[in-house]
């Protein structure tokens, strides 16, 4: 399953040269900080480092914006730490490994895992106190709750936003996408929007106008959680999303031919005035020298608003670590404060989680804190295991109503019959 995003929280880094794996393989500690950079790629099988008291995984940018922050708390407890680089598909070598007992004691990734994780026994819920929890935003708390248990700490979101070319259009917060439309058609440039959809479909890019037209993925519980049995598509909310989405095809708005390939691209070369992504879009804008502003994303005029998701990275207690204690202390402390997360993002620049960081970033790092209060508006991405099957047929729906191929409310229909069927409901 691809989300199509490119999510600087949710991807796994490329993988490490074949000589770093090389010179690190021993992965021994004789310090009290391990600086073990062990990698699995293609063809290695990562086992944890025997020598080191916590041992920690984690994709290439997170583990080397970890380390320091994890190295002075080992030496502050005088136990050795050691956090290993995997380099691909840290989800299922995790699985993998905790299950054979040779996996870490502590593993970072994205909230969406949970419903995995917990289905495979392979993540302990953890504890936070009433004062941690009070620091972390909603948004990312709820992300973390699953079955009525906490699983992970948040450290950093993520969700979709507005960006607006100030020289282009003197609109940069449009408050409905009517508006939206007539300023980018008024700014005379190749694209109205730049908003991935791809041929294959992008539901993920998708979901705020879904949203907005009325469409839903599956429904609530009295608690609060996701009822798999309650199909939001093909349902009547769907189906009116899907005209509405239809509309902004017909009017070429969206395109099948702007995919997370080139979206970016069309902003920074000012073939657009809008653009919909996520803070992992920051750098080339900058570097663009785009003079930009950031807004939320507007709905459709009348309708409901327009709701993102939100993605949480987090930090997981493994069910099999060799050191659940340590790795609870570890975690308890990530927790108590923002003295690890703020020097994570000294290192790799995510909007933070944790509302002291995001009050001390607000002067000096306002892009982040904007992403952050917008994600506080915005929907955790669903983690329970079945969402795997929602994807590819919503996503394809929206594309082939976009470019024409089926009318709105039969690829919606079809689209939900197929996700039913496949969750046998």
């Amino acid at each position: 399953m691809s989300l199509n995003r490119r999510s600087f929280l949710s991807l796994t880094a490329v993988a490490v040269s074949l000589s770093a794996a090389a010179a690190c393989s021993g992965g021994s500690s004789d310090s009290t900080g391990s600086d073990s950079a062990s990698a699995a790629g293609s063809g290695d099988a990562l086992v944890r480092d025997p020598d080191a008291d916590l041992v920690i995984w984690a994709d290439e940018k997170k583990a080397n914006s970890l380390r320091e922050a994890a190295t002075k708390w080992g030496e502050a407890q005088g136990i050795s730490v050691a956090v290993q680089v995997v380099a691909n598909e840290t989800q299922s070598t995790f699985v993998t490994a905790n299950q054979a007992g040779n996996g870490p004691d502590v593993v970072l990734g994205a909230h969406d895992w949970i419903g995995n994780l917990v289905q495979n026994s392979s993540i302990s819920p953890v504890q936070l106190t009433e004062a941690a929890k009070s620091n972390i935003a909603e948004v990312a708390l709820n992300a973390v709750t699953y079955d009525g248990q906490t699983y992970a700490v948040p450290y950093a979101v993520e969700t979709l936003a507005l960006f607006v070319n100030k020289g282009l259009t003197s609109v940069t917060a449009p408050t409905t996408i009517e508006e939206l439309v007539a300023a980018g058609q008024a700014a005379g440039t190749e694209a109205v929007l730049s908003l991935p959809v791809d041929e294959s479909g992008d539901a993920y890019h998708m979901q705020p106008l879904y949203t907005s037209g009325g469409g839903y993925l599956f429904g609530k519980n009295a608690d609060g959680s996701l009822n798999p049995k309650d199909l939001g598509v093909g349902a009547e909310g769907s189906l009116a999303a899907a005209a509405k989405i239809g509309e902004l095809g017909s009017q070429g708005v969206l395109k099948t031919s702007i995919s997370t390939d080139n979206a970016a691209d069309l902003f920074t070369t000012k073939k657009t005035p809008y653009l919909v992504s996520g803070p992992w879009s920051l750098s080339s804008i900058k570097e663009a020298g785009i003079d930009y502003a950031i807004a939320k994303i507007p709905g459709f005029e009348g309708m409901s608003e327009a709701v993102p998701f939100a993605g949480v990275n987090v930090f997981y207690v493994a069910q099999n670590g060799s050191n659940r204690s340590i790795a609870e202390s570890f975690i308890a402390d990530v927790a108590k404060d923002s003295t690890v997360a703020e020097a994570m993002f000294a290192k790799n620049e995510l909007p933070p989680a944790q509302k002291d960081l995001a009050e001390k970033l607000r002067s000096s790092n306002p892009d982040m804190v904007t992403f952050f209060d917008i994600a506080n508006n915005a929907t955790p991405m669903p983690s329970i295991p079945k969402m795997a099957e929602i994807w590819q047929p919503l996503g394809q729906a929206e594309a082939n109503i976009i470019n024409g191929k089926n009318d709105p409310e039969s690829a919606m229909e079809d689209a939900g019959a197929s996700i039913k069927s496949a969750l046998a409901i």
